[in-house]
């Protein structure tokens, strides 16, 4: 039965990001076109043009890899498209698929597409098990603090659906994660993406699993505590005084709330001024609010006229994020040109941007292996190294693990205004 939604409620709806991780043939190309046929989320003209070109492959069933791999293609003949962005939606939530390349060269397109994901899905390939790749994968996905693994066991058509096959793969996993993110949320699930077993509509062929299948995963996984609900932080974008007759004597702040809540009556504090008020109001576009929390997008008037502008955050009055301008971070290298020891970077925080130096290479981590190499002063493309910044004015930010969006950066090439490297707050 076809899906259809009220524009309304389809706004309303609560939005789950995504990213696929996988080795180069694991199939996370044709499970996503799974994902998408068999939730009644292609266009007619889309299907009829894959059906088509299934044909003239020679293919004898619906290739549903070509749904995405055109882009792929694209990326493989050096056009630059980082990452392949799906939409869709069922009656509980609506998606954003960032669909990431699995070659080891691709790391930092990796990175770009997993930065604001709630949930992986590790895609293994039944007949190979756990390989360095799906290690390499799981790590970045930790390491990116995605809050939701999802792990699947693919191709089990190829294995018989042999439940034994799944259970091996399943204790090798859980034994590699176990040592080095053991608090991860993980569920494992095995499918067939070619067959579609267990990825929209249970499986007929493993009676012996009965934990979901994908799309159940995707609309039930909790992601409401994602957002840091605890720290109130508000990075200040915009001062709005719209100077007419009807709001003379406006001045707001806007902005996205980071962290938190905030409610009219709570104390806050201002940073870098430390100045301290109270908020008097909260505002959306035409009404005021009874609170704001993450990761809403309001304006915040205060009781007091304090010297507020873009690039400052208001906080709780008792309860503000870490201050400095020594800055120890996880960054991943994306530029050709390698970085530098004594190196300069501008750097954006929030909405806050400073210039810095790179002080120290603490190590670059080999991700097949998780090896620490602490001997090396340049950071190459698609490396992730532990460096320390001092930079020119200080940040006000939480460690990555508590709060996403103020616990990362990005360094700027200041000379080409080229994005080199994003970087996760230790």
């Amino acid at each position: 039965m076809e899906q259809t939604f009220s524009n309304n409620a389809y706004l309303g709806m609560e939005l789950l990001r995504f990213t696929t991780a996988g080795s180069v043939d694991d199939g996370k190309s044709t499970l996503i076109g799974r994902l998408l046929y068999d939730s009644k989320s292609i266009f007619e003209d889309q299907l009829d043009a894959v059906r088509r070109a299934s044909v003239q492959k020679g293919s004898e069933y619906l290739n549903l890899a070509l749904f995405t791999d055109g882009l792929r293609a694209e990326r493989e003949q050096g056009i630059t498209i980082d990452v392949a962005y799906r939409y869709f939606a069922t009656p509980q939530r609506k998606f954003i698929i960032a669909d990431t390349p699995g070659h080891i060269q691709y790391t930092r397109n990796m990175v770009t597409g997993a930065s604001t994901a709630n949930a992986a899905i590790v895609l293994i390939d039944a007949r190979n098990g756990v390989i360095e790749q799906t290690h390499r994968h799981t790590f970045l996905a930790s390491l990116l603090g995605i809050p939701h693994i999802i792990v699947c066991i693919n191709k089990m058509d190829l294995m018989d659906f042999r439940e034994d096959v799944y259970t091996r793969i399943l204790n090798d996993f859980q034994d590699f994660a176990s040592q080095v993110f053991p608090d991860q949320d993980m569920r494992f699930i095995p499918i067939s993406a070619l067959k579609g077993d267990n990825v929209v509509k249970p499986s007929e062929n493993m009676p012996w699993y009965s934990g979901g299948t994908l799309l159940h995963h995707l609309e039930t996984i909790p992601i409401s505590q994602d957002h840091d609900l605890v720290h109130p932080r508000f990075p200040v974008q915009y001062v709005i005084r719209p100077e007419s007759d009807e709001f003379h004597d406006y001045r707001g702040y806007a902005g996205r709330v980071a962290g938190g809540f905030f409610l009219p009556g709570d104390k806050i504090m201002v940073l870098p001024s430390r100045l301290e008020s109270e908020i008097a109001t909260v505002d959306s576009f035409s009404t005021h609010l009874s609170e704001a929390h993450a990761p809403m997008s309001v304006t915040l008037t205060l009781k007091d006229d304090l010297d507020i502008s873009r690039g400052d955050m208001i906080a709780g009055a008792m309860d503000i994020p870490q201050e400095s301008c020594n800055i120890d971070t996880m960054i991943c290298w994306m530029n050709p040109r390698p970085m530098q020891l004594q190196g300069k970077y501008a750097l954006k925080h929030t909405t806050r941007d400073v210039r810095c130096l790179v002080q120290e290479i603490d190590y670059v981590l080999n991700i097949s292996t998780l090896e620490k190499i602490t001997e090396k002063k340049t950071v190459q493309m698609n490396e992730i190294a532990r460096i320390r910044l001092r930079t020119t004015k200080p940040l006000f930010f939480d460690p990555y693990k508590i709060n996403r969006i103020t616990g990362s950066l990005i360094l700027i090439d200041e000379a080409t205004n080229e994005t080199v490297a994003a970087g996760m707050i230790l």
